[in-house]
């Protein structure tokens, strides 16, 4: 129910609705995530059926710390409940994505202001302006614009913190401890589905390179900008959704 203050505050899931619904980008993606729950629930043993894990990655790794089995067989109420607790929640992520590829395309496709279309004056002319020389350090500041999404709001300030101790504790785990065993699949999880790409950089250098940290340090550079990308897409969806809410508050 709407508040007295804000009489015209559209519900936050009817602002990720109309992200996703707004662009043919997020459609596809949820129509291909729907082909992956398809093949996920009517052929569980099969190769694809991770993929709906995958797709909707990073924030679907956080059912694995859930008391959830999915992959059991189905032969009771409580793995029943399992399943749809684990459909339900994939489906939320996938959502959630789509909304941020919606906000995405949403600030790729806004136009950008015109300054020559403004309308001058019919009696008194306006000379041209010269074009400005270019200013020294336009590239980094140009990188902090691009960059500034991931840290001007608070789901990708926390976003980044949990990239962070993840990424603290695979390394502690690797340099500190005789047996790391799995550490570094919880950065993997964190900042998937970009950090499989670090993954993949990684795992040659480690079988072929006899410098021994030259694998942890391309791993966590892959990791660190892999969660970047993340926080930036958080927080533009952050963005959308603030625009939304402005346009309906008005």
């Amino acid at each position: 129910m709407p508040t007295a203050s804000h009489p015209h505050r559209a519900p936050l899931l009817r602002r990720l609705l109309t992200l996703v619904a707004g662009h043919g980008l997020s459609r596809g993606y949820l129509a291909v995530c729907a082909v992956s729950f398809a093949a996920m629930l009517l052929a569980p043993d099969s190769t694809f059926a991770g993929s709906p894990l995958l797709l909707t990655a990073p924030l679907s790794f956080l059912c694995l710390f859930l008391p959830l089995d999915p992959g059991a067989e189905i032969d009771g109420a409580a793995d029943i409940t399992a399943v749809a607790v684990f459909t339900a929640w994939l489906a939320l992520c996938a959502l959630v994505n789509a909304a941020v590829l919606g906000a995405l395309a949403t600030r790729s496709s806004s136009p950008t202001p015109n300054p020559t279309s403004a309308p001058t004056s019919a009696t008194v002319p306006i000379a041209p302006l010269p074009h400005p020389a270019p200013v020294a350090g336009t590239r980094p500041r140009g990188l902090r614009t691009l960059l500034a999404p991931a840290v001007d709001n608070w789901l990708s300030r926390a976003y980044l913190a949990v990239v962070a101790v993840a990424l603290g504790f695979s390394l502690c785990a690797e340099f500190l401890t005789a047996d790391p065993g799995f550490a570094g699949i919880w950065p993997l999880m964190a900042t998937a589905p970009f950090s499989l790409v670090a993954t993949a950089v990684a795992t040659p250098v480690a079988y072929y390179s006899s410098i021994a940290w030259l694998s942890p340090l391309v791993f966590s550079l892959g990791v660190v900008l892999s969660g970047l990308v993340n926080a930036v897409l958080l927080g533009l969806l952050v963005r959308g959704l603030r625009t939304r809410e402005r346009r309906a508050a008005a």
